[in-house]
């Protein structure tokens, strides 16, 4: 079998180390450290697209936020998404978000004992919110809203004129190959340029 040919620039993308509890207790890693990559969430996903990397950096900035100098606890951390999952991309963002924070609804694990208990860490439609999805430690309170802009970074133009001519299946394979390129381009400069970004990914503090 051969390995996912992943563009290149996956592999620049910033990481996310957590520490997660239930992993060291049952050996799953060594003292329940993982390291989660853009290539993993777009494994999880099935495609590379500004909102899928918007996601990743807003759960990353976020961690970093709350778990300043520290490596952050995976499983810790109770997200408030503001609209429904079924609106417009709410719903692919939650499934990143939860995917690394480890946070779930109500089918989410439901721990060991008294422990490790991963439901209702995750919940949709906080409108209170405005654009910011809410992110909160479980021990201390401590919280943050996060928001990206990634209208601040904008795609080529001719990506408009593409993409309808890929969708009917008219476009030459220049065309497809160049509407590809494009379009991870945008993916790239998030990604590369703009993770710490204080003007595309935005960091408050929240009650």
């Amino acid at each position: 079998m051969h390995a996912a040919a992943f563009p290149e620039f996956f592999a620049a993308a910033p990481r996310i180390r957590l520490r997660d509890p239930l992993a060291d207790f049952l050996g799953a890693s060594a003292d329940g450290v993982l390291e989660y990559t853009y290539a993993d969430v777009v494994k999880l996903a099935g495609h590379s697209c500004p909102t899928v990397a918007s996601a990743y950096l807003m759960v990353r900035a976020a961690l970093y936020a709350l778990f300043p100098g520290t490596v952050p606890e995976r499983g810790a951390v109770r997200v408030d998404m503001p609209q429904p999952a079924h609106e417009g991309v709410s719903g692919v963002m939650g499934n990143v978000i939860a995917f690394v924070t480890g946070a779930a609804g109500e089918g989410g694990f439901h721990g060991i004992g008294s422990r490790f208990d991963r439901r209702d860490l995750l919940s949709y439609g906080a409108s209170n919110l405005g654009d910011q999805v809410r992110f909160a430690r479980g021990d201390t309170g401590a919280a943050v809203g996060v928001q990206a802009r990634a209208e601040r970074v904008p795609g080529d133009p001719r990506i408009r004129a593409l993409i309808p001519r890929c969708l009917a299946g008219v476009a030459t394979p220049d065309e497809a190959q160049l509407f590809r390129s494009l379009w991870q381009d945008r993916v790239r400069r998030l990604l590369t340029e703009h993770a710490d970004d204080p003007e595309v990914i935005v960091v408050t503090a929240a009650d």
